[in-house]
């Protein structure tokens, strides 16, 4: 140390790896280990401060410190974990997602978690589509033995396990019992047909299919493949995690990047307006579609996620990444994503398609209108300011261009809210 910081103990301070210090770590981490996990089924995990409980199997990831990215996945596992398929587009999520011989995925002490696999920019659309097609089939298999042993079963356990609704944490705990009671009657049968159906039963418990990646898969490489699977149907989900830029490959400008962000390929400011997403895939007519920002408002996050999930179809949620390519204090990110959310250039909303409970869709706006000038977000971060340095006259013009994006695509949501009214949460409430 230097002689002015003689007698300061620093956050970062060499010491010896002593004998010591290694087994009061161990005890400590030990006794976290051995704390009771908390359940769906013990706590209201439709609010914060229930799901907050729930054990995440997501953890100890190599993200870059205050990512905006690995909150979502975190939550994700919390509500969906111990029967979650993942499929992960190149990018940063699936960099620290797949950082071998490690991985953040982890397991409950049931022995049970989500099962993860990374594919291209390019095909992961269609890569966790297949997940969908797969576990359907296995079903259907499923389903069809389960008829052809059914004299040799309780008729109760096999009602049970073709009628079982799965909606909830209990009916899924439910429906994992009637598995487990079946494969005890299948154990006592001498029948091939018994012991195929003993490696398909598992298929009777609902899966959650998640195709996950950056903007740059969503908006642009992997579109094609993005909006395929929207068109077919098939009950998926699709969490874009969108940091309006390619963050991973060095911060090249993607589709999403907003008109006068500077990146890779914008170094004059992007010239155009960011692509809408959201609205494009609203166009379907039956794809749930949510636009969320954790840090503006966690509730909406957590009933965005649900609502994707219970949903009998595809579903796609944007979720706002603050990253360090956008050239903030990365300590602020949830502010900033608050700032995003009240100039509007982030509008928080859910489309809830047409279904028999329902005579119409409803388009939900889960923010509040424009409060504040565009500039009071976007000049707190260096992709946008910089360009007030270099060339001060373009950035007012792009900025101002910028402010009628969002007054524009305001307005047009507004209308969206009232030719489908919805029921809008309070987002005031934490």
């Amino acid at each position: 140390m230097r002689g002015g910081d003689q007698g300061v103990t620093r956050a970062l301070a060499m010491t010896p790896n002593d004998a010591d210090i290694v087994a009061a770590g161990r005890r400590h981490f030990s006794f976290f280990e051995s704390l009771p996990e908390v359940t769906s089924t013990t706590v209201d995990a439709a609010l914060v401060r229930g799901a907050q409980y729930l054990t995440p199997l997501f953890e100890y990831s190599g993200a870059c410190a205050g990512c905006g990215e690995t909150p979502y996945l975190r939550l994700l596992t919390q509500l969906f974990g111990d029967r979650l398929l993942v499929a992960n587009a190149t990018g940063c999520s699936s960099i620290y997602g797949g950082n071998l011989p490690t991985t953040p995925w982890s397991f409950n002490k049931a022995g049970r978690g989500p099962a993860w696999a990374n594919s291209l920019f390019e095909d992961n659309a269609e890569f966790g589509l297949g997940y969908r097609v797969s576990i359907d089939k296995h079903h259907d298999q499923a389903l069809e033995l389960l008829a052809a042993l059914a004299p040799g079963i309780a008729p109760a356990l096999v009602d049970g396990l073709r009628q079982s609704p799965q909606t909830t944490a209990v009916d899924i705990e439910a429906q994992r019992t009637r598995v487990a009671a079946l494969d005890l009657a299948l154990r006592a049968m001498d029948d091939p047909r018994a012991r195929q159906l003993r490696t398909l039963a598992s298929y009777l418990v609902r899966k959650s299919v998640w195709i996950v990646g950056g903007d740059g898969w969503a908006y642009d490489i992997g579109f094609g493949g993005l909006d395929h699977v929207l068109a077919s149907g098939r009950n998926v989900n699709l969490l874009v995690l969108d940091t309006e830029v390619y963050s991973n490959t060095g911060g090249q400008a993607s589709k999403a990047t907003p008109r006068a962000g500077v990146a890779k390929f914008a170094a004059g400011g992007k010239q155009g307006r960011k692509k809408d997403l959201g609205l494009m895939a609203m166009a379907y007519g039956n794809v749930f579609v949510a636009q969320v920002a954790m840090g503006a408002s966690p509730q909406q996050t957590l009933d965005a996620l649900r609502e994707a999930e219970a949903y009998e179809g595809p579903s796609l949620v944007i979720a706002y990444g603050h990253c360090i390519a956008h050239g903030i204090d990365m300590r602020l990110g949830l502010q900033q994503q608050q700032l995003a959310v009240a100039c509007g250039h982030w509008p928080l909303y859910r489309f809830r398609p047409a279904e028999q409970t329902r005579r119409h869709e409803e388009f939900v706006l889960d923010s509040a209108p424009p409060s504040i000038p565009l500039k009071a977000y976007a000049y707190n971060e260096a992709r946008y300011r910089m360009l007030t340095s270099s060339r001060p006259a373009e950035a007012d013009r792009l900025l101002a261009l910028a402010q009628e994006d969002v007054n524009h695509r305001w307005l047009v949501y507004e209308d969206l809210a009232r030719r489908w009214p919805g029921v809008a949460r309070d987002t005031s409430r934490p």
